[in-house]
């Protein structure tokens, strides 16, 4: 449940973030004063639980059963597996950060039929999202942080008008 941070401030976003390991768009969407949904913090979640007795897989036998409400029977378990850690994360945002290419997938967030999902699932929601191409020079990546804040800032904008 979203709260106001103080009487009269707009409440903010939930943001997914893809790649969903991401910490630099974790801390972005953070620093704009909205909400962060991205792998670590769920993994954290479930590691702590007893019946996972086997970090780094960081599933139980359950995950790949709940992945069956994203994916068919016949898509492999594992890809199942990150859809029910992951996808939840889509149901719950407002809207989603993609960085097209990254260079940066490691762990759960490199299965490319995951990302596959994912992507489809966020469309399929049809919630506000921007797509910037991963950068390749430090002036890339200040016209990237510059498109990911102008467009957190409409989502701050467009919550101002729908409350008033």
């Amino acid at each position: 449940m979203r709260e106001k941070e103080k009487k009269g401030e707009v409440k903010l976003a939930k943001i997914f973030i893809f790649p969903p390991n991401s910490l630099i768009l974790f801390d972005l969407v953070k620093r704009e004063g909205h909400t962060p949904l991205g792998l670590g913090e769920e993994v954290a979640k479930n590691v702590n639980r007893p019946e996972i007795d086997s970090p780094p897989m960081n599933i139980t036998p359950d995950f790949p059963r709940r992945g069956l409400k994203y994916a068919a029977i016949e898509v492999p378990s594992g890809v199942r597996g990150r859809l029910a850690l992951i996808g939840p994360l889509v149901e719950e945002a407002d809207a989603a950060i993609i960085v097209e290419e990254p260079e940066a997938l490691f762990g759960c967030a490199s299965c490319g039929r995951t990302n596959e999902f994912l992507l489809y699932l966020i469309k399929q929601r049809n919630i506000p999202f921007i797509k910037v191409p991963y950068p390749s020079t430090e002036e890339d990546a200040r016209i990237m942080v510059s498109k990911i804040r102008k467009f957190l800032s409409s989502l701050s904008e467009i919550r101002k008008i729908n409350e008033n």
